[in-house]
């Protein structure tokens, strides 16, 4: 397990997806230390002093593949004073700092999973998505969901795994006006398991808006899912 190292960074892109939903590509100063998928930083916009305390600062997934340690990147919404000074101070070539990585929600791919992800949720899932290679054996079903079609932000990368992997199903929810092929509403396990076969056995990955992740983690009980076959992402 790699010990966590503080890296001041450069902003090199935003992309603004509207509705107050960004993504931020960073360059490191040197390149960041080996991480796991579904692993976070710690972003902090004020100037870090090595002599003294760690800044203010958020935690954010690494939405970045692993084997991208020249580079990083984030996905957020504004909620709240820090994510607000977010979309109001960060600039292309502006300076911030991160810690990283920390965390344990890694998802162990030695049997089936279900994932579901609400919003910039997605980014827990996006380098587990992206290491996934042909001949994954187990079946991998995500359930994928945002206010409208434009904020499924990651569905390009998904569309294109998708593809790619033949035990990878995906499916989206939209809440509002959804289009062709699209769930109405937000992430449902009933949803999910009219629209495809939910595996046996699988383990359950939850992360997005915590009022979703009580809604879902309390469908999953509800349809008798074991406590330890639920692993929730639960630090925003």
């Amino acid at each position: 397990m790699s010990v966590a190292q503080k890296l001041r960074c450069r902003v090199e892109q935003i992309v603004n997806h509207g509705e107050r939903v960004y993504t931020v590509d960073l360059i490191p100063e040197r390149r960041v230390p080996a991480f796991r998928p579904g692993q976070f930083l710690h972003l902090a916009l004020d100037a870090y002093d090595p002599s003294g305390y760690w800044p203010d600062s958020r935690v954010f997934s690494i939405a970045s593949s692993p084997a991208q340690r020249e580079r990083l990147r984030i996905s957020y919404s504004v909620r709240g004073r820090f994510t607000a000074r977010m979309a109001q101070e960060l600039r292309v070539g502006r300076a911030v700092w991160v810690k990283l990585p920390y965390g344990e929600f890694v998802i162990e791919d030695a049997r089936a999973v279900v994932l579901l992800a609400g919003g910039t949720g997605i980014t827990a899932f996006t380098a587990f998505l992206e290491g996934l290679t042909p001949d994954a054996r187990n079946q991998i079903v995500l359930a994928y969901g945002a206010r409208t079609s434009d904020l499924l932000i990651y569905r390009d990368l998904i569309v294109q795994r998708a593809a790619a992997i033949p035990q990878l199903c995906a499916i989206y929810f939209v809440e509002q006006t959804p289009a062709r092929g699209e769930l109405p509403g937000r992430v449902s396990i009933d949803a999910l398991a009219r629209a495809t076969t939910l595996p046996d056995a699988a383990l359950y990955y939850l992360s997005g808006p915590p009022a979703m992740l009580r809604t879902l983690a309390d469908e999953l009980r509800t349809r008798a899912i074991p406590l330890n076959a639920i692993r929730i992402d639960a630090w925003e």
